[in-house]
């Protein structure tokens, strides 16, 4: 089940995505007179198409293919490679027959959505929500730092204090951007004395690699909430409402205390330290080969505030995190570019976006969340000067304004042959990418 709602929401949110997009397209290029002889969602890709219906001039259709969609614009050399109806004479009706001012603006209607549809989708999530974070004046007892956190230099207990040398005021903030994308600086209190941990250039390799949640969670304490019946635990004496002080002489107040030492007397005999009643019990018993006991524990989480935003004040909110993200993408594929982040590790295709992004429960906050994310990210991957995106028309169509008249159809039609290969390659190493993520993980 959890597959399906996975694949669900992929489909949904791949269709809003593309159609809207293309829909982008679509209106400029009519807004001129050009005709557009086809709008598919997804490719039809060898001619096999789920769905199909001819509307005055224009095919409107379902691929089989989910990789994307696609508007075929009448006297343009685009995806469809139809090169014998460029060699038609020139219609009035046709992309080619439009000044160079318009075709950039047709051009650029499908990434000019994708930021309208972010910025839409940020505003209305924050004007119904807030904003909803963890004041790090409420991270009392400090960090607990995950694999990732200890490898560069990070301690249970630390309190983070700022960023970059601005102070910290939202927890929340240790795992933006500016964080991750690694050259910074957290500026950290450990036995009452100021550190600087620096954050290096390749640090989102092991956050890809452990994931995110082995980063920095807050220190929390707990409440034993029940004890299994029959188990360990119980033959120990251990009840609802007591608190384990330690484990054989090693401390267990907090959750990664209690997780770290049961993890470590695996199969062994332990003592339990017990406050119950304000008298201290021993109690003795012998951790099992899994590593449990027999007992649930409940994290005392601390209190989290929201900031609400009336409809006028959540759209520069909203403009603002939608931007963000873009330039967040930018920066993390410079990274990539530079070196400092492996490709792999940076890139990930719909099978991972389906697994990690939108998960097996459907929650609409986190779907529309999501889908803003990724209309971002659209609207940055289009706007790359590779041939066959529009950012490689958009180039084109610039050095044509420049030079006073047009590159010609034989130069355009390799153009996109190598923007073919370009995207095709990226495409298969994406998916293979995500597929051994998925079985090695």
């Amino acid at each position: 089940m959890d597959v399906l709602v996975m694949i669900a929401q992929l489909l949904l949110g791949l269709s809003i995505l593309i159609v809207l997009h293309e829909l982008g397209h679509f209106l400029a290029a009519r807004a001129f007179g050009i005709k557009v002889e086809k709008f598919f969602l997804f490719f039809d890709a060898w001619g096999f198409k789920l769905f199909s219906i001819k509307i005055k001039d224009c095919e409107y259709g379902i691929g089989w293919l989910p990789l994307g969609g696609y508007v075929k614009i009448a006297g343009m050399i685009d995806e469809s490679m139809d090169t014998e109806a460029m060699e038609a004479p020139v219609q009035a009706w046709e992309f080619r027959a439009k000044p160079a001012w318009q075709r950039l603006i047709v051009m650029l209607g499908g990434v000019t959505v994708n930021v309208i549809l972010g910025i839409f989708i940020f505003w209305m999530l924050t004007f119904k929500y807030g904003e909803t974070y963890l004041p790090n004046s409420e991270v009392k007892y400090g960090i607990a730092p995950g694999v990732v956190g200890q490898s560069i230099g990070l301690q249970a207990g630390d309190q983070v204090i700022a960023v970059n040398g601005r102070q910290l005021e939202r927890f929340n903030e240790l795992t933006s951007s500016d964080v991750l994308l690694g050259n910074s600086t957290l500026t950290i209190l450990r036995d009452g004395q100021e550190k600087t941990i620096t954050i290096p250039p390749s640090f989102l390799n092991k956050v890809s690699d452990y994931g995110i949640n082995e980063f920095v969670a807050p220190r929390y304490k707990y409440d034993i909430v029940d004890v299994t019946k029959g188990s360990e635990a119980e033959k120990m004496g251990l009840k609802k409402g007591d608190q384990i002080a330690s484990i054989n002489g090693y401390p267990t107040v907090f959750v990664d205390e209690l997780q770290k030492q049961i993890a470590s007397n695996k199969g062994k005999a332990v003592q339990l330290a017990v406050i119950r009643n304000n008298d201290t019990l021993q109690l003795n018993g012998q951790v099992s080969a899994k590593g449990t006991l027999g007992f649930v524990f409940s994290a005392v989480v601390p209190h989290l505030a929201t900031e609400k935003f009336s409809f006028g004040q959540a759209l520069p909110e909203g403009a603002s995190k939608a931007w963000g993200s873009l330039v967040d993408n930018a920066k993390g594929l410079g990274k990539v570019i530079k070196g400092d982040v492996k490709a792999n590790k940076a890139f990930s295709g719909p099978v991972e976006i389906a697994r990690k992004l939108y998960g097996g429960t459907w929650d609409w906050i986190k779907f529309w969340t999501i889908t803003g994310l990724l209309s971002m990210a659209l609207a940055l991957m289009n706007m790359l000067p590779i041939p066959a995106l529009d950012g490689g028309h958009v180039v084109f169509l610039i050095i044509e304004m420049i030079k006073g008249k047009p590159l010609s159809d034989k130069f355009m039609e390799k153009a996109q042959i190598v923007g073919f290969v370009l995207l095709a390659t990226l495409m298969v190493f994406v998916l293979g990418n995500d597929i051994f993520k998925a079985f090695t993980k």
